[in-house]
């Protein structure tokens, strides 16, 4: 069975894809199996499955014929968010700092999203909202 896999849209490719080539190995186990820091695409993969895909966004819109859109207004409310199910929040917040994400909201206790659940928010270089969570 397929089953759905995020694909992020980005402008700055090689900064979003530095980005989880240095931390999606080690927070989901995915390893790269497509594509590098200079080219309009690469996938990652855990166990034969796509885990997250980046695709240069003009080259999307170049596929689709609305590169004469505009972009998404700035500031926006977040569309969506990547989600990250990790051991330890406080450690995997530290790798994807490192990592060159941007903090939204330190690692937190959430009881009243559920038992034992643990949160922190950042952004990937391009701007998307990544959570990182564990029970």
């Amino acid at each position: 069975m397929h089953v759905p896999y995020p694909r992020l849209l980005v402008t700055r490719f090689a900064d979003c894809f530095r980005f989880y080539a240095a931390v999606l190995p080690a927070l989901t186990g995915a390893d790269l199996d497509k594509g590098g820091p200079d080219g309009a695409y690469a996938n990652w993969e855990a166990d034969g499955r796509a885990v997250l895909v980046l695709f240069d966004r003009s080259a999307m819109a170049s596929v689709l014929g609305t590169g004469d859109l505009p972009a998404r207004p700035e500031p926006a409310q977040d569309a969506a968010m990547l989600v990250l199910r990790v051991d330890d929040v406080d450690k995997a917040l530290a790798l994807c700092l490192d990592a060159g994400g941007t903090p939204v909201l330190g690692a937190t206790d959430r009881p009243e999203w559920g038992p034992g659940l643990r949160t922190a928010h950042l952004r990937d270089p391009e701007g998307h909202l990544v959570e990182l969570q564990s029970y």
